[in-house]
């Protein structure tokens, strides 16, 4: 018979190898907290200061939840659906970005080069130091704007230009693009941070020139297939518009929601001959996409096994490009944190990579404002994910 001091040592043993050991969640478990989740966004669809939401919540190699509330179209009362499509707007700038890192890895380009040296169009930009309703003063920058500059809202570029009206999508990324080198910079570049569509877009651009082929072909044969993201598009089909949920603005008297259409965008959505792609903000994508593309964020370039990206274009994407005296902090194509980096769309669509707790966040919606609380459901939904995986 063992002495209790044995027993005392053997205890203390297994309890410190299972402490060690990684947690295993059950599939009852992860269905419990799918129903907290929904749970905590529910009273806001209840409010009518939310239509709906699909909130996915992954590690770096599986999807650990998917739930669901409200409704995708609040008048057919047509239920939200985990396969629902939404435009990501904005979101699309950090897959952009991505795109670009690849010629980058592969050395057809480099963060710090002029991009004039690959848009001969930029050539000979000038600067804006004085301006009024009478005159504008120009001045030769100090330097031209650069790649690294682009990627990260410090180059000086506008938010769009007068050209790209009435809606963002109507000129086809070449003209775009000759629209932006034709315009005066806002202010010397690499000085301030300024959100700018154009400076995307010309990223999108250059993939274009480099590569040899159409910036949207590029985008879908090397980071959509490979990812498997078979819902991510600027052109979605009849079957997707289908699945497409509505957009909802706060009525006149900010007590509820009243239906909209996207205005930064031409109709019919699946129209390829005057609709173009927008490299800042022209994607449709659903949750389960891309969940793909920041689960490959969060494993350092690598999916499924394949690496898609270098581990030091993840670590550059996602580390402050923007200086130490601007407050911004920004990465490439990518809003970035001491242990975080994500994006938003202009539509409330939210990603957001926890490097931290290892998990991807992504939030769902479609709304231009919230009434009432309704701005408060995505921290709900991110603080009932963070308690159910990463107590």
């Amino acid at each position: 018979m063992k002495s209790p001091q044995v027993i005392r040592s053997f205890t203390g043993f297994l309890a410190a190898a299972l402490l060690m050991l990684p947690l295993v969640r059950l599939p009852g478990a992860a269905a419990d907290a799918t129903e907290t989740i929904t749970a905590a966004v529910q009273p806001f669809v209840s409010g009518n200061t939310l239509a709906g939401a699909v909130m996915l919540v992954a590690s770096k190699d599986k999807v650990l939840s998917v739930a669901t509330a409200g409704w995708a179209d609040i008048a057919a009362q047509k239920p939200m659906t985990r396969d629902a499509l939404f435009w990501i707007a904005s979101q699309s700038k950090a897959m952009t970005a991505s795109a670009l890192m690849m010629l980058v890895d592969e050395g057809k380009l480099q963060l710090d080069d002029p991009v004039e040296k690959y848009l001969p169009e930029f050539k000979g930009q000038m600067l804006a130091v004085e301006r009024d309703d009478d005159h504008v003063l120009l001045r030769k920058p100090a330097h031209p704007i650069t790649v690294r500059e682009i990627l990260s809202h410090t180059s000086g570029l506008p938010f769009s230009t007068p050209m790209e009206q009435p809606t963002l999508d109507g000129l086809p990324l070449r003209d775009a693009v000759r629209s932006y080198a034709m315009t005066p910079l806002q202010f010397p570049p690499g000085t301030k941070y300024q959100y700018s569509n154009a400076g995307i877009n010309t990223a999108g651009r250059i993939v274009e020139v480099i590569s040899g082929m159409p910036y949207e072909k590029f985008m879908d044969e090397r980071l959509f297939k490979p990812l498997g993201m078979k819902d991510t598009t600027f052109w979605p089909t009849a079957s997707q518009v289908k699945r497409l949920a509505k957009s909802y603005k706060p009525n006149q008297a900010q007590t509820g929601l009243e239906e909209i259409s996207i205005t930064q965008l031409h109709y019919p959505l699946s129209d390829h001959a005057n609709r173009y792609p927008m490299p800042a903000g022209g994607l449709f994508s659903t949750a389960s996409d891309t969940a793909k593309f920041c689960q490959m964020i969060l494993n350092d370039g690598v999916c499924e096994g394949k690496r898609v990206l270098s581990a030091e274009s993840i670590k550059q994407m996602t580390s402050r490009q923007t200086a130490p005296e601007i407050k911004d902090s920004y990465g490439l194509g990518l809003s970035v944190g001491p242990d975080w980096c994500g994006h938003g769309g202009a539509n409330a669509t939210n990603m957001q990579i926890d490097r931290k707790r290892g998990l991807v966040l992504i939030w769902m919606v479609q709304h231009s404002g919230f009434p009432g609380n309704g701005g408060q459901s995505q921290e709900a939904f991110k603080q009932a994910a963070i308690a159910a995986f990463a107590p």
